[in-house]
């Protein structure tokens, strides 16, 4: 293990065995090795630093039927809303006067003409008022790589679009048979042609899923040379058709889960680098420090929730997800605190765009 990690600290270049014994460490003690060589990598890399993004989640409309997911098509026992532009753009406005430096506009996907003119309106409206300073990232699913050009003329630069597994089994074990990886994979490679700053992710601790397919996932980020990742650990939601067939996790459960994310996180820091890499709030539902835990392994991303509060409890893609109750206020105060407390600066007024971004597209 300390020769893998000393190799991995070094130059990052480990083979899918090597990532798999990093992924499959179970005693503490080579745990927190783990995590401390991919904090020294974060810091030698991207620096000490935590960029807000402030999360707006617009609408919990879906056309999608994903197997694992709260707010999918056939969930009769969502109450569906949508946000008003004047709304989404009040909010973004709420996030570049906090000085957070980026937003990230979130919705259930639609495909549909009228729903796309409306973010590209609003999008627009953004990028004026803030004169092109406050960050745009869109995670808003499968579309033509017209509408990604439409919303990155509009003033959109980042766009997050999760592929979940790699593994093409394990991908049609949680999709409708409509639902297609390779249409997913397209939409990345449009997304890089369109001039985006590409992020995807992915899940884990999904029902059947091995740390060999971890470790495959891994190495497609890196072989897709992928800018920023959003990923976080599988959470049950009980109407849905995997959550029903699981149980609510016990405390060990969670622990297990929570350290995977952690494992994970830590991993691709060591493997990719110089990416973004979000703490994603799934962390926070396992335990209540998840997010800053994240951090100390690697990640250099949070998303504090700006929806309002009347939205949240609506918006839940996994049970009991956390800060459901709190404002926008309180999620800025109680995350700022707390991302200090573990020695972190956070990055006020900064968009805190992919170094790796920056490296690629300037040669």
């Amino acid at each position: 293990m300390e020769e893998i990690l000393e190799k991995a600290r070094k130059t990052g270049d480990l083979s899918r065995a090597e990532i798999t014994a990093l992924l499959s460490v179970s005693d503490q003690k080579h745990m927190q090795m783990l995590f401390d060589t991919a904090y020294a990598v974060k810091a030698e890399e991207v620096g000490r630093v935590a960029y807000f993004r402030g999360l707006i989640e617009c609408s919990n409309i879906c056309i999608k039927d994903c197997f694992y997911c709260g707010i999918r098509r056939s969930n009769q026992n969502v109450e569906r809303f949508l946000m008003d532009e004047e709304e989404i753009f009040k909010e973004a406005m709420w996030a570049y006067e906090a000085e957070y430096g980026s937003c990230v506009i979130q919705s259930g996907e639609r495909q549909d003409e009228e729903y796309i003119a409306m973010i590209e309106r609003v999008v627009k409206r953004i990028a004026e008022a803030t004169g092109g300073s406050l960050g745009i990232t869109l995670s808003l699913g499968e579309q033509t790589e017209e509408v990604y050009k439409r919303w990155k003329e509009a003033g959109a630069h980042r766009y997050l679009l999760r592929i979940e597994t790699t593994n093409p089994e394990l991908y049609a074990k949680i999709h409708p048979e409509d639902h297609s990886m390779d249409v997913r994979k397209e939409c990345l490679k449009a997304l890089r042609r369109t001039g985006y700053q590409v992020g995807t992710g992915v899940m884990m601790g999904m029902p059947g899923q091995t740390m060999e397919d971890l470790a495959d996932d891994i190495l497609f980020l890196k072989e897709i040379d992928i800018d920023m990742i959003g990923m976080g650990p599988y959470i049950p939601h009980s109407d849905t058709p995997m959550g029903k067939e699981i149980p609510a996790y016990t405390d060990e459960e969670k622990k297990v889960a929570l350290q995977l994310g952690l494992k994970m996180i830590a991993v691709t820091r060591l493997v990719l680098r110089d990416v973004n890499i979000a703490a994603a709030t799934a962390l926070q539902a396992l335990e209540y420090t998840g997010r800053e835990q994240g951090l100390k392994c690697g990640a250099n991303v949070i998303m504090p929730n700006l929806t309002e509060t009347e939205f949240r409890p609506k918006y839940q893609l996994y049970d009991n997800k956390p800060c459901t109750d709190e404002n926008s206020s309180m999620c800025r105060g109680c995350l700022s605190g707390r991302i200090k407390g573990i020695g972190e600066t956070i990055g006020f007024n900064e968009r805190g765009d992919s170094l790796h971004y920056r490296k690629r597209t300037v040669q």
